[in-house]
């Protein structure tokens, strides 16, 4: 990991799109050299957010964030990935930790709003590029943090809810959490750091968990390293109280206190895992899917059931990126995501980030899994 303090980095480098459309095995490749600035005096230019989406103050020594659209799963706005951007670099000389929640009984954060990033066109997208830059720098910040950051994923936590909590030192999940990184089924592929933490789960788990979207629930999140401590929903609140009230800035003995021992919990894939393995170790997706057709379990053909659902192109952009991330250090990692952020946008890798956001909320019909010759890219 990158020990330059994000503080004298409010921007992250991110090297432009090729000028030519390449195929994505030989573009995930190409330059990471010149620098985007993401500028202090950007506008806010969210038309669906409000002053109180994100609520921040200090209790005793703690700063903490409250995400506040429980009626849209406190899905992140522009306006409030800048906000808590600000307040995270006001906050890191001034308390002992940060508290980030989600306000509702059913979401700590449930993604990005896709439907403000594809508001434009792909002739008219500066704005969408905008908030990926600065939503992906967010990730980044979190991630370089030097005071302890704890986020209570109580809920829904699904793509830039993962962004905003996983690459904090401390995730607190519960029985009512569950995580998803659901990008191949809107057209797009996995963001927010994706690409440098799915490769690094046991095996071909992160694979898996890219290409299908499939959710994990509960003790299941901390099982796979996603979660570093489970507790009762119930009991957030009583956790919550004790870290704004810590007097000597321990955290790690307020979470032992208060969190449950859950090794003896047997992770739900584990009898699968096998079959996840062999298959999703193939060198295209197309392989992957006879693989799963071969094998002929009843979970490999619930599993192909899901890949049916999802985008081939971004499917096999999605296998790529896990591919290089995998080799990749975490800043580097969104660099390419911003890459083939700006490629979805601007329809350069595929027109289906359009086509996907506009049927998030119904089943898409995106034809044959089988896509030759290989998507194009510019990452």
């Amino acid at each position: 990991m990158i020990k330059t303090r994000i503080l004298s980095a409010r921007w992250l480098l991110l090297a432009p799109l090729s000028n030519l459309v390449r195929n994505v095995r030989t573009a995930l490749i190409s330059g990471m050299n010149q620098v985007y600035r993401l500028s202090r005096s950007q506008p806010v230019r969210s038309m669906s957010s409000r002053p109180d989406d994100v609520l921040t103050e200090v209790i005793n020594n703690s700063g903490v964030i409250t995400l506040n659209r429980p009626r849209a799963l406190n899905s992140l706005t522009e306006a409030m990935i800048t906000i808590v951007l600000e307040k995270l670099q006001e906050w890191e000389n001034r308390v002992q930790s940060i508290v980030i929640r989600g306000s509702g009984e059913k979401a700590f954060c449930a993604g990005g709003d896709i439907l403000a990033g594809t508001s434009g066109s792909p002739t008219s997208c500066q704005h969408a590029k905008d908030l990926f830059r600065k939503e992906y720098t967010m990730n980044y910040t979190i991630s370089q943090y030097t005071k302890p950051y704890v986020a209570l994923i109580d809920g829904i936590t699904m793509g830039g809810g993962v962004g905003i909590s996983v690459h904090g030192k401390y995730r607190v999940a519960t029985e009512k959490t569950i995580f998803a990184m659901p990008e191949t089924a809107i057209g797009l592929s996995p963001d927010v750091g994706a690409s440098y933490f799915l490769p690094r789960l046991e095996g071909k788990l992160g694979l898996y968990l890219a290409l299908t979207g499939q959710r994990l629930k509960g003790k299941d999140v901390v099982k796979i390293g996603f979660g570093t401590h489970f507790i009762e929903s119930k009991d957030v609140p009583r956790l919550f109280d004790a870290i704004v009230n810590l007097k000597n800035g321990d955290i790690d003995s307020v979470l032992r206190q208060h969190t449950q021992d859950i090794s003896s919990h047997q992770f739900s894939l584990e009898a699968h895992m096998g079959v996840i393995n062999q298959a999703f170790s193939a060198p295209t997706v197309e392989e992957i899917v006879k693989c799963l057709e071969r094998e002929g379990s009843e979970f490999s053909s619930a599993t192909l059931k899901l890949l049916n659902k999802m985008s081939p192109i971004s499917m096999k952009i999605a296998k790529v990126e896990l591919e290089k991330g995998a080799k990749m250090n975490f800043k580097e990692c969104l660099q390419m995501e911003y890459r083939l952020a700006k490629a979805a946008l601007e329809a350069t890798s595929s027109p289906d980030f359009y086509e996907g956001a506009k049927h998030k909320f119904s089943t898409h019909n995106w034809g044959e899994l089988s896509l030759s010759p290989e998507p194009k890219s510019t990452c």
